[in-house]
């Protein structure tokens, strides 16, 4: 026993050395995991209702927007493939479940194809939107096996529902001169100052394109601007490794408040890297919103560096802070528009290079609450899910944590700022990339360093049992 201790020393310094020295940070911020899953699957009432949907396949299954309503968690599943079910479902906040599964929105009878003319209540949507008027809208493309052989089944249209009684309050078909072959419906903000007088902002990013439509007029009318349009340097996408090319016009798009009763909508495509506002009062007028005049009231804002392509935007009312997801970098972070619009002046609030790979939609509740959705789209796309790791998660936090002692926080001396508590200017996106890069093939090409460490360390721990018993 004596003269082995030496090497018991030894193997314990190493194994300090190895486990505290060598680890790598792959994650900053604060956020809960509230769910996750590896394959999506529904609550199935009995095999009968199973049967009436004889295509359904796990593997087809990604959820993809959410929005979040008293006790309730709204989620879409997009028809990408045929194999989906169920194209909006729900999950009740009390299931304490790691993996619950899905409650399709409104019943299930309004997914099933067989029922009446063949054609479901719901085709495809992608994005939803829960009002303080306890509405929910749901954005459907109407669209079906979008990476296969695509259909539209229907036309595009906004689907309204009263969440006090799960009934439909209305459909609009969005009208024909309105859209195009090429448009594609992904994303839809909310304004609800006043019940009867909403307005919502329907985003096309297919023919680049908004569609304002008012809930008192029952009609709509189609916006077009440059800004709108994806930025042919901003198309190069890298996500897990995987490198791709999308030309998505507009995209993510979140409202502030003004004064005047009106709001300023910030709006960035999402194939590029800057972004954009305008006011509201304008888009609201369908005489003068597409008039010559009105071109240069649409406001470029600046840009998020290298790598800065953003999906979604939101806007806490509470802290008046966006917040919005870059898809490259799988990171949330932060911007306070009362600031400018620059790199000094935004910040990561959360990054984590397996938790958020790829986030595709988030939202604030009313208690300043963010939820997260990331699904690893790219990789559901472009190669295939591993069925037996977690490929898509909501994550959950408060919006007044994530953004303490970052230039997003009220109390922030911007004159005092260091790499502790930056904003994204003490970050560079050429350093973080590889890092970022590395990480994911650590995680996807077997052991990562982490892993490594864990079972060596493992192994010192029997060596030296063993040693202790001799």
């Amino acid at each position: 026993m004596q003269n082995s201790q030496p090497i018991i020393l030894l193997l314990i310094s190493f194994f300090i050395y190895d486990r505290f020295l060598f680890q790598p940070i792959d994650a900053i911020g604060d956020l809960r995991i509230a769910y996750q899953w590896k394959e999506i699957d529904y609550d199935w009432p009995n095999d009968d209702v199973k049967k009436l949907f004889p295509d359904y396949n796990r593997e087809d299954n990604l959820p993809l927007g959410l929005d979040i309503a008293d006790n309730r968690i709204f989620v879409t599943v997009p028809r990408w493939r045929r194999g989906v079910a169920a194209s909006l479902n729900y999950i009740n906040l009390n299931d304490t479940r790691e993996s619950p599964p899905f409650i399709p929105y409104p019943s299930w009878e309004a997914h099933e194809y067989g029922s009446g003319n063949g054609t479901p209540e719901l085709i495809s949507p992608f994005r939803l939107k829960v009002d303080r008027c306890s509405r929910l809208w749901v954005l459907d493309t109407g669209l079906v096996d979008i990476m296969g052989n695509p259909e539209q089944r229907v036309p595009p249209a906004l689907v309204i529902y009263d969440l006090k009684d799960d009934t439909p309050l209305r459909k609009f078909i969005i009208p024909p001169d309105q859209r195009t072959a090429d448009s594609f419906f992904a994303n839809i903000a909310v304004e609800d100052y006043n019940c009867e007088d909403t307005y919502a902002y329907l985003g096309d990013l297919g023919a680049p394109g908004l569609v304002v439509y008012s809930w008192k007029l029952d009609r709509s009318w189609l916006v077009k601007h440059h800004f709108f349009h994806p930025d042919p340097k901003g198309g190069n996408f890298n996500v897990s490794g995987l490198a791709f090319v999308w030309t998505d016009g507009i995209f993510g798009m979140a409202l502030a408040p003004t004064p005047d009763g009106y709001s300023t909508l910030y709006f960035h495509p999402l194939s590029s890297t800057m972004e954009f506002s305008v006011s509201t009062k304008l888009l609201r007028n369908p005489e003068r919103i597409n008039s010559p005049e009105s071109f240069h009231e649409f406001q470029p804002l600046g840009s998020r560096g290298l790598n800065g392509q953003s999906s979604v935007s939101f806007i806490d009312p509470n802290t008046g802070v966006m917040f919005y997801a870059l898809t490259n970098l799988n990171a949330i972070a932060c911007w306070r528009p009362t600031n400018k619009f620059s790199l000094q002046q935004q910040s990561f609030v959360y990054v984590d290079n397996v938790t958020m790979i790829f986030p595709n939609d988030l939202k604030i509740d009313h208690k300043s609450n963010i939820w997260i959705l990331s699904d690893r789209l790219p990789i559901f796309m472009y190669s295939r899910l591993d069925p037996d790791d977690y490929n898509y998660r909501i994550l959950v936090g408060s919006t007044e944590d994530l953004i303490r002692d970052t230039v997003c926080s009220k109390d922030f001396d911007i004159s005092s700022k260091n790499p502790d508590n930056s904003g994204m200017s003490f970050i560079d996106t050429n350093d973080i990339i590889p890092e970022i890069k590395k990480d994911r093939e650590q995680h996807y090409n077997g052991a990562g360093v982490s892993d490594i460490s864990k079972t060596f360390g493992s192994l010192i721990i029997t060596m030296l049992f063993f040693l202790f018993l001799s």
